[in-house]
């Protein structure tokens, strides 16, 4: 597939990234507070479908295991905002099977497979395995949210979030930086200022109650 039809995808879902947090920004500062709107979380699941295509297509494990596990937090949180019952029936079928088709696909295909995946001459072991850590540890921020949304019964961000995605995003700036990715690296940029701006206004949150 045409290298720039690829990253266009790529940019697609970093846009939609940044248009969440840019959303999430804007709200917690007219509020003072760190907020959870509920465009943050649409955002959020269309920018993962787009962006575990982008995996796919790039042969890039560790971009592929980030979306996949935020993938159901991103339908969960949907769900306790009060939306994904009012999203059409097909719409949440198709939702729902995106990550089994996503499946079928690599265990069917013949250029986009988990085998030239794993083979990816463009990404070392070591490389691959820094990345996958990477988006672990970026991608538990949600794991950590969803503990903390069904405890509370709520769609919510605490701070365990926000200093996990700052911890995160730089071991992933760092990846994306040796992989010499431009989606990945975009989007890190943007995300680290946002992170930092809602940890400053938590703690500023805390000092006035």
């Amino acid at each position: 597939m045409n290298q720039y039809l690829i990253f266009s995808i790529g940019f697609l879902a970093q846009i939609f990234f940044s248009a969440r947090l840019l959303v999430q920004w804007i709200s917690s500062e007219k509020a003072g507070r760190v907020l959870s709107p509920l465009l943050f979380w649409q955002f959020s699941i269309l920018a993962s479908f787009l962006m575990m295509i982008y995996g796919i297509l790039r042969n890039d494990l560790a971009i592929i295991f980030g979306q996949s596990i935020t993938y159901g937090v991103y339908i969960r949180n949907l769900h306790f905002q009060g939306f994904w019952d009012k999203i059409p029936r097909p719409i949440r079928i198709a939702a729902i099977l995106f990550p089994l088709l996503a499946i079928i696909w690599l265990t069917a295909g013949n250029k986009y497979n988990f085998r030239t995946i794993i083979t990816n001459k463009d990404i070392p072991p070591l490389l691959m395995i820094w990345g996958v850590t990477s988006q672990f540890i970026f991608t538990f921020r949600f794991i950590f949210q969803w503990i903390y949304m069904e405890k509370r019964k709520a769609s919510l961000l605490p701070i365990g979030f926000w200093l996990i995605s700052f911890a995160g995003s730089m071991m992933v700036l760092s990846y994306a930086i040796i992989r010499k990715d431009p989606v990945l690296f975009i989007g890190q940029i943007f995300g680290f200022v946002v992170y930092s701006r809602n940890i400053i206004l938590w703690i500023k949150q805390k000092k006035n109650q």
